[in-house]
């Protein structure tokens, strides 16, 4: 027994240094690179520090040009920095339900949620799509800010499932990760694979070839609203694909930085880690109640489920919502107050003025009794009160590929 704690021990410590190894510290000088750095100098992004990493914040056409473009045609965007796991083993489904709420025994082979990791106190250490593969794994992509902190959970936990006899294994992959969205997405992949896009509806994944790279695995998903897809590929082939991709005939591909990235979502309602939602913010106050199973929620089987089904039932005291106001553009961070401006009853977590829609959006959290869409408040914008009114989510209609 003493030979088995000390091994638990051991692997635990050996955990930590490949952790650090993997996610150390960064510096304003020390920041990470994607293997698509030299190509996005090349192409004149304007690179940033983004989550320890050199990321293009936009290209030379602008952020608002890009923006319309993807809702226009089709973008290319490097999310390489996001981590990318492989969990094997016949317990892998289990191990990864017990860390999040999500269904995955009901996902079909080649299918995939979003879900969200949860901590014993009902909040979110982050979100994460899910994907079950015909090969016998889970392939799962988290945020690149929460790299150390999900690495660190995920391998720590599996080592404590082991050693309560079960069979699982967390592997990095270390590829690539890019991601074409916008109308024209579907048409440019056509030309890209030898099978049938229609076969690959919004969230479901395929391994495959991509222009002949092999290795890849192509995922019918985005944070754009658009239809679009994000392929894995082996990372010394991630140029030529990129490449490849924006040389197709079949769309004008254009790459597209983190502004337009940011300003994308925002539209499509879809939550950034760290800004509208984190460890203090529930699914339910963050209408992500969807990503709760019903088995799960029946069976109460994961990380704060107290907390949270009794939000449930109960109702939170607290909601996201979103938020469109006129004059300057509010921010996160800014009070959102009631119809006469007297009672503070929330504050925005993001906010940017619309390319699409010519308006502000933002989306933030509101005392639950003020959530209701067509609610008028008022934010307060630079120490002056602007009008503004509680709006459905997404801002626009979605255009994901559902068949």
């Amino acid at each position: 027994m003493f030979s088995k704690v000390l091994r638990l021990k051991n692997s635990l410590i050996s955990n930590q240094r490949h952790i650090r190894k993997f996610c150390k510290s960064q510096t304003h000088l020390d920041l990470k690179r994607t293997c698509l750095y030299d190509f996005h100098v090349h192409n004149e992004g304007k690179m940033v520090p983004f989550a320890g990493w050199e990321m293009p914040v936009q290209y030379k056409a602008g952020i608002t040009t890009e923006h319309l473009h993807v809702r226009s045609d089709a973008g290319l965007f490097d999310v390489s920095h996001m981590l990318q796991t492989k969990i094997t083993g016949e317990d892998g489904t289990k191990f990864i339900e017990s860390m999040t709420v999500a269904d995955v025994d009901g996902l079909k082979e080649n299918q995939g949620t979003l879900s969200v990791f949860t901590n014993d106190s009902g909040g979110i250490l982050d979100d994460l799509i899910i994907n079950k593969t015909t090969d016998g794994y889970l392939y799962v992509v988290s945020n690149a800010g929460c790299a150390e902190k999900d690495l660190k959970n995920m391998l720590t936990q599996a080592e404590l499932f082991r050693y309560a006899g079960g069979d699982v294994e967390v592997e990095i992959i270390c590829n690539g990760l890019l991601a074409l969205q916008g109308p024209s997405a579907g048409k440019v992949m056509q030309d890209a694979v030898d099978f049938d896009m229609n076969t690959l509806p919004f969230m479901t994944n395929r391994q495959c070839s991509v222009y002949g790279i092999s290795d890849c695995r192509v995922t019918r998903c985005g944070y754009t609203g658009e239809d679009g897809v994000e392929i894995s590929v082996p990372s010394d082939k991630s140029v030529e694909l990129a490449i490849r991709l924006m040389n197709s005939k079949e769309g004008k591909v254009k790459l597209i930085g983190l502004g337009a990235r940011d300003s994308l979502r925002l539209e499509a309602g879809l939550c950034l880690y760290g800004n509208d939602i984190d460890e203090t913010t529930s699914p339910v106050e963050a209408a992500l109640m969807w990503t709760i199973g019903k088995r799960r929620r029946q069976d109460g089987d994961f990380p704060g489920a107290e907390i949270i089904l009794e939000q449930i039932k109960q109702k939170p005291k607290r909601k996201r919502v979103g938020v469109i106001s006129e004059g300057p553009p509010a921010r996160g961070g800014t009070k959102i107050y009631n119809e006469s401006g007297t009672v503070q009853i929330g504050e925005l977590t993001s906010g940017c003025p619309s390319p699409s829609l010519k308006k502000n959006v933002s989306m933030g959290y509101v005392e639950t009794a003020f959530s209701k869409v067509g609610t008028s408040v008022q934010l307060e914008v630079r120490k002056k009160m602007v009008q503004a009114t509680v709006s459905k989510m997404p801002f626009l209609k979605c255009n994901y590929f559902t068949g």
